[in-house]
C-alpha cells in the first residue's frame, strides 16, 4: 500500500499539494484575525454578500455562454467577453436618446425593458454571426484552429467598438425608479443590487428551464452528448449550434446591461476582466455543466467581494479589496490544479472528457 502510494505521488503533485496547504493555511489565519479584530459589523459583511450575488449573477449569466459552446463544440469562445459588451454598448446610445427626451422619466420601466431589448438582440446577433462567420467552417478542424480564430474575434469586436463608438468611457443615465434602497428583513439593500440579483435568477431559471423541458432545449443536451448520433436521430445539428450561441448571447446581453446598471459604465474593453472572471466561474462550477456555471457564477462573486477583507486584512495588507482579482484567478489555478471538472463535475460523454 505505501508502496503504491509513494508510485502515485510524484515529487510535482507534493509541491503542488504544499502550495495549496500553504494558501489554505493562510487563508485560515487571515480569516481568524480579521473575524477576531471585529474591524467589519455584521451589516457591512451583508453588503458584501448582497453585492457578491449581485455580482455573481453577472458572472453565472456570462459564464453559461461559455458553458454551451464548449458543452457542444468542445472550444472556448474567448469572443464571448466581447458580445458580453456589444449589447450595452449600443443599448446605452439607446438609454441615453431616451433620457435626453424624457422618456426615460415618464415611462421607466418601458424605457428599461426597451434597453434589455436592445442589449440582448445585439449580442444575440453578433454571436449567432460569429457562429456561422468564424466557427462554423472550422468544424472540422484541430482545436487550436478555433481557439485561435476565437481570440482573433475578441481583438477583432474591441477594436471595431472602438473604431466606431470611441475609446471613451460612456455613462449610463440614471433611473429614478433604481436610485436608494429597500428594507428587506431588517437589511437595507440598493435597489440596483436587488433588481440585478431578481434578473438573473429569474434569467438562469428561464434558461434551465428551456434546456430541460423543451423540445429545441433537448436537442442541444443531444448535440451536446455526441454530435454524429443527434444527427442519425435526426436532428439539425448546425442550427442546434446555432441556437445555443444565440442563448448564450441572450444571457451575454442581458448580463451587460446589468454591469451597466450597477457599475453605471461601459467602454470597449469592457468585457475583457468579467470575460476571464467567467470563465473562471464556469471551470470552477463544472464547464460543460449549466447548473455548474450558475453555482460557479455566484460562488466567485461571493468569494471575490468577502474574500479580500475576509482573507486579506488579517494578514496585515494595507488595501486588501485591490487584490481581488488576484483571489480569482488564483482560485481558478487551484481549480485546474486540485479538480479540473469543477464542482459539479463535466457532462460530456467519455470520449470527450
Amino acid at each position: 500500500m505505501q508502496q503504491r502510494l509513494r508510485m502515485e505521488l510524484t515529487g510535482t503533485q507534493i509541491a503542488l499539494w504544499l502550495i495549496g496547504g500553504g494558501l489554505l493555511a493562510m487563508v485560515l489565519i487571515g480569516s481568524v484575525r480579521t473575524l477576531a479584530v471585529g474591524k467589519y459589523t455584521s451589516k457591512q459583511w451583508l453588503d458584501f454578500i448582497v453585492f457578491g450575488l449581485a455580482q455573481g449573477g453577472i458572472y453565472a449569466l456570462i459564464a453559461l455562454g461559455y458553458t454551451m459552446v464548449y458543452g457542444i463544440l468542445g472550444m472556448i469562445n474567448f469572443a464571448h467577453g466581447e458580445i458580453f459588451m456589444s449589447g450595452p454598448m449600443i443599448g446605452y446610445f439607446f438609454a441615453i436618446r431616451m433620457a435626453r427626451s424624457g422618456f426615460v422619466d415618464r415611462q421607466p420601466i418601458l424605457s428599461l425593458l426597451i434597453v434589455l431589448a436592445v442589449a440582448m438582440i445585439t449580442s444575440t446577433t453578433i454571436a449567432v454571426l460569429l457562429e456561422r462567420v468564424a466557427y462554423r467552417p472550422l468544424r472540422g478542424a484541430p482545436r487550436l484552429v478555433p481557439l485561435i480564430t476565437a481570440i482573433g474575434a475578441s481583438f477583432f469586436l474591441q477594436y471595431l467598438f472602438r473604431g466606431l463608438f470611441g475609446a471613451d468611457v460612456k455613462v449610463y443615465p440614471d433611473w429614478d425608479i433604481l436610485s436608494g434602497k429597500v428594507p428587506i428583513l431588517g437589511v437595507q439593500i440598493l435597489k440596483t443590487q436587488l433588481v440585478v440579483i431578481i434578473a438573473a435568477v429569474l434569467l438562469m431559471a428561464g434558461l434551465y428551464t428551456f434546456i430541460q423541458r423543451t423540445k429545441m432545449g433537448k436537442a442541444v443536451r443531444a448535440v451536446a452528448e455526441d454530435r454524429a448520433a443527434a444527427a442519425l436521430m435526426g436532428i439539425d445539428v448546425d442550427r442546434t449550434i446555432a441556437v445555443s450561441f444565440a442563448l448564450g448571447g441572450l444571457m451575454a446581453g442581458a448580463g451587460g446591461l446589468l454591469y451597466a446598471l450597477l457599475f453605471k459604465q461601459v467602454f470597449f474593453l469592457m468585457g475583457f476582466v468579467p470575460g476571464i472572471k467567467a470563465f473562471t466561474a464556469a471551470v470552477l462550477g463544472g464547464i460543460g455543466n449549466v447548473p455548474g456555471a450558475m453555482l460557479g457564477g455566484m460562488f466567485l462573486g461571493i468569494f471575490e467581494s468577502i474574500g479580500p477583507n475576509l482573507f486579506l486584512d488579517g494578514l496585515g495588507i494595507p488595501a486588501p479589496y485591490q487584490l481581488k482579482d488576484v483571489i480569482a484567478f488564483t482560485m481558478l489555478v487551484m481549480v485546474l490544479i486540485f479538480r479540473p471538472t469543477g464542482i459539479l463535475g463535466e457532462r460530456l460523454a467519455t470520449k470527450r472528457a
